[in-house]
């Protein structure tokens, strides 16, 4: 018997990052948008728990218990007295260290999938409360659709949307690590008064009434100077797609990977196209969203 999880890519659509706090996080204010690109975990009952993974960018991916997904079959295991005896199997098409979350999302499909193999019957509370331990973005993973999060991004509440966004996703040729972005935050920021991030209520109004164009003048990104700042090329990658006719542009959460919003599927491709052949990019991916979170297939 297996059990096989789909779980979203996220884009934020606005990041708001308050100063770091004494334990080192920042307080945030997230909102989330769960589009349609995928990963798979496929849980199966082996002699121990290994971890598998298939896919674009799989050899970028830890096979040992670092991994989010094994860290999450593990703490389901431990908090119901079961041994994690299994094998977690990853089909990846998230970009990896991409900004998108397909870690997150693998912790989030590997838990589902455990409590649904195991049968333990944990509550959704429990799920959450499991997927907050394991990282700031699990746990929009498990819910998806559209949600801010607060806190660390842990905190969610729902958030309605009016109608289908559309994007193109230009993946760069090399990662970028969440902790450097902060800390280049810190660096760039320090000695500013920054005020307590608070959601756009431009921005959550645009998203209730599915409307591209005012969404579009309301993304934002606190993170996006201090990845631009490690990593100064993806400034052409966004002027290009903006040329090409995205409605707006920016980094995807702590970057690398380059966000467009579109007004439909066929400037989706016409911008994805146009990407791909500037050459400032490693690859393209268009997608839509709010989708549901994981899934159990």
């Amino acid at each position: 018997m297996s059990v096989t999880v789909r779980v979203p890519a996220k884009v934020n659509v606005q990041l708001g990052v308050a100063a770091a706090r004494p334990d080192g996080f920042h307080d945030l204010a997230n909102v989330f948008l769960a589009v349609g690109l995928y990963d798979e975990v496929t849980v199966t009952p082996a002699d121990e728990l290994r971890v598998t993974c298939a896919g674009p960018d799989a050899a970028s991916v830890p096979l040992d218990r670092t991994n989010l997904a094994a860290r999450a079959a593990l703490a389901l295991a431990e908090r119901r007295g079961i041994e994690p005896a299994v094998h977690l199997h990853i089909a990846k098409d998230i970009p990896v260290a991409g900004g998108m979350a397909g870690g997150s999302a693998d912790g989030a499909g590997a838990l589902v999938a455990c409590d649904a193999l195991w049968g333990t019957g944990a509550s959704r509370a429990e799920l959450l409360d499991i997927c907050a331990e394991l990282g700031s973005d699990v746990p929009f993973s498990l819910v998806g659709g559209a949600a801010l999060g607060t806190g660390r991004g842990e905190k969610l509440a729902p958030l309605e949307v009016g109608g289908t966004f559309h994007w193109v996703f230009a993946m760069a040729e090399r990662g970028l690590s969440t902790p450097a972005v902060f800390r280049e935050f810190d660096r760039l920021t320090a000695g500013r008064e920054i005020p307590a991030p608070e959601a756009d209520p431009a921005l959550l109004t645009a998203l209730s009434k599915g409307d591209p164009e005012a969404l579009a003048a309301a993304l934002t990104n606190d993170l996006q100077p201090a990845a631009l700042s490690l990593y100064p090329e993806l400034a052409a990658t966004l002027k290009t797609g903006e040329q090409a006719g995205a409605l707006a542009t920016l980094v995807s959460g702590s970057g690398p990977t380059t966000a467009f919003l579109v007004p439909d599927a066929t400037t989706a491709t016409r911008v994805a196209t146009a990407l791909q052949d500037s050459g400032t990019c490693r690859t393209t991916r268009t997608a839509a969203g709010p989708v549901p979170g994981a899934t159990v297939l």
